[in-house]
């Protein structure tokens, strides 16, 4: 959600700035801007639109000089995307000037204040009240002035601030919204995310809450409020900036889709000693989970999803009880958490704002949290009592697709760890299990060598209205999944539904050309899928089913059958989401769609 980016040093800012951004654009934003001074002077350029406006308009960053500078790729929130609403906000002397991320929730009531004093706001933003705020209470003292601000305002922000009255500084603070510090040679960084920034360096300052960053190009201060210092650790980034990049693919989402195969195995193999589930990032001992009465889970969007999957396979494999939630309904919903209950926190960034809100009142609660994140580090990571990351890599597309996989990966593991802690499983159930699991990955990448009928699939149905998609069990879990990858990316309007709900209202929907999704990969229900197929078809819907390889009985009732190779039904959701990926991308691609950057969806989520 937005980026931010800044830079001091002996180089000149503005293209480097510019640079950042772009590794940022995958973020999701509808407007950009920067703002460099030089010689005591600040200058600044805003566009509506895509990067390239901004490149376009700074000449790629030669028509505005000066060493140091902050730039921003906004997602409108408050206010339309206009160049009036672009970042940076500056005072109304133009001294301050200020980048956002996040939401300052008492802004309103600030922004009165600030007009009866005689301010005159230029946009509709909530960010504007701070660089104002900056110029009314300056006092000659730059960081007392923005400890001061920064302690009126409520809500969650990262905010980057750079003055004419102090023209080698650059200041930061965060609080509830991602920042960092970046570490040069003769030079400084703040960034909201490491691809900003990871090409001119690997050391990094991951800022806690509340914390300061007074950056000038040779030394980096780390400080709360009361200018106090705090000694930080550097993280050092052990990730490859070329895995980032398209490898030749048009768009990044296909390319993190046959990245599949490896990012299961990278997540699995460390965590499997043959055939057995080592999970040494688990820091309680075995007798806690034995013994364990509840656990939630809780996520946003597609690790919601992830998590609906796990239900299924916890209290199946291990048989302890499981509630699925969504974060932001978790936070306000007052959950009935007893001290010592098991939350499993799920999120791609580990800095989804909602799920980190809610694993802070689930803390509060006495519950102990396990998250599953991908970025090391993260905030989600840092407050969490045990974290087993995912290795998927750098996901760059907005639609999540291989961190979705490995997220369900790890589930599988936690439930064969659970299921043989709590003597539901026997060592030779464990090993079977275990041996399939293994069989994943080859079994997904074999399915992936020959897309070319799903790219026809997809060619034929790109014009399509409304799709809905129907499964049972783990099958309905899998079909949230495809029918919100399917939405996202291609703007077709599409649900998903538990197939035995048809008849209780949603079937009235289906009429002539109808496009139903039917997924049937459970045995014990495929026979009462395959009833539901039959009815929606009575109806006029066209019908593409899902199934496992040797299931063509299903050829009688559909229109087209794909088939996935046959596993375990348990582990049958890492498989059957594929084609469902591969059918959204294609549809979206030939549509003629930016695939990677959808409208109005951004990669991290950190506002609510």
């Amino acid at each position: 959600m937005c980026g931010i980016i800044g830079y001091i040093g002996d180089r000149q800012a503005a293209p480097i700035i510019l640079s950042g951004l772009r590794k940022l654009e995958y973020r999701g934003y509808d407007s950009a801007g920067m703002a460099v001074i030089c010689d005591g002077k600040m200058q600044s350029e805003k566009t509506v639109g895509k990067l390239v406006e901004l490149e376009n308009a700074t000449d790629e960053g030669t028509k505005i000089q000066g060493k140091m500078g902050i730039g921003h790729t906004r997602w409108a929130t408050h206010g339309a995307p206009t160049v009036q609403n672009s970042h940076p906000h500056f005072s109304q002397d133009g001294k301050f000037a200020v980048v956002h991320n996040g939401i300052i929730e008492n802004y309103l009531e600030l922004r009165k204040m600030l007009t009866e004093a005689g301010f005159t706001f230029v946009s509709d933003t909530d960010t504007e009240v701070v660089p104002q705020l900056l110029q009314h209470f300056y006092n000659g003292d730059m960081f007392e002035t923005v400890s001061k601000v920064v302690g009126m305002l409520r809500g969650a922000y990262a905010l980057g601030i750079i003055s004419t009255h102090d023209p080698d500084r650059i200041y930061a603070v965060r609080k509830g919204s991602p920042l960092i510090v970046g570490l040069g040679d003769g030079a400084n960084f703040i960034a909201s995310d490491i691809p900003a920034i990871l090409s001119r360096t690997r050391r990094v300052y991951l800022l806690e809450e509340g914390e300061f960053a007074i950056l000038s190009k040779d030394k980096v201060d780390i400080v709360d409020a009361d200018k106090k210092v705090i000694h930080k650790q550097v993280y050092e980034v052990d990730w490859d900036v070329d895995a980032a990049q398209k490898d030749g693919y048009e768009y990044y989402m296909l390319k993190e889709i046959m990245e599949q195969p490896r990012a299961m195995k990278d997540t699995m193999g460390p965590r499997l000693n043959g055939n057995d589930v080592v999970m040494s990032e688990l820091s309680m001992p075995e007798s806690y989970y034995k013994n364990l009465s509840k656990i939630f889970i809780v996520a946003c969007g597609s690790a919601y999803h992830v998590g609906l999957v796990g239900k299924y396979v916890l209290e199946d494999l291990a048989r302890v009880p499981v509630e699925v939630d969504l974060a932001s309904e978790f936070r306000y919903r007052n959950p009935i958490i007893q001290p010592g209950d098991l939350v499993i926190i799920i999120s791609q960034s580990g800095e989804t704002l909602d799920t980190l809100e809610a694993l802070r009142d689930a803390k509060k609660q006495g519950a102990r949290i396990l998250s599953i994140v991908n970025v090391k580090g993260s905030s989600i990571a840092r407050e969490s009592d045990d974290v087993l990351y995912t290795h998927a890599g750098p996901e760059i597309a907005v639609a999540t697709t291989k961190a979705y996989s490995t997220q369900m990966d790890i589930l599988f593991l936690l439930g064969l760890y659970l299921a043989r802690v709590r003597g539901q499983i026997t060592s030779a159930q464990e090993q079977e299990l275990v041996e399939e699991l293994k069989t994943i990955p080859d079994k997904v990448q074999a399915f992936l060598k020959d897309v070319s009928g799903l790219e026809k699939l997809a060619k034929q149905h790109k014009s399509v209205r409304d799709v809905f998609f129907i499964g049972r069990g783990i099958d309905y879990a899998i079909a949230l999944e495809g029918s919100l990858k399917l939405k996202e990316i291609s703007y077709i309007h599409s649900e998903a539904y538990a197939a035995g709900e048809l008849k209780h209202g949603t079937i009235s929907l289906i009429e002539d050309g109808t496009l139903v999704i039917a997924l049937a990969t459970q045995q014990k229900l495929f026979e009462k899928t395959l009833s539901n197929i039959k009815e929606v078809k009575s109806r006029g819907a066209t019908v593409i089913a899902v199934v496992m390889e040797g299931h063509t009985e299903v050829e009688k009732e559909a229109d087209v059958t794909i088939y996935i190779p046959k596993t375990m039904e348990v582990f049958a959701g890492a498989l059957e989401v594929i084609p469902l990926q591969v059918l959204a991308y294609y549809i979206s691609y030939h549509k003629g769609l930016d695939v990677d950057k959808p409208r109005n969806l951004a990669k991290s989520v950190t506002v609510e």
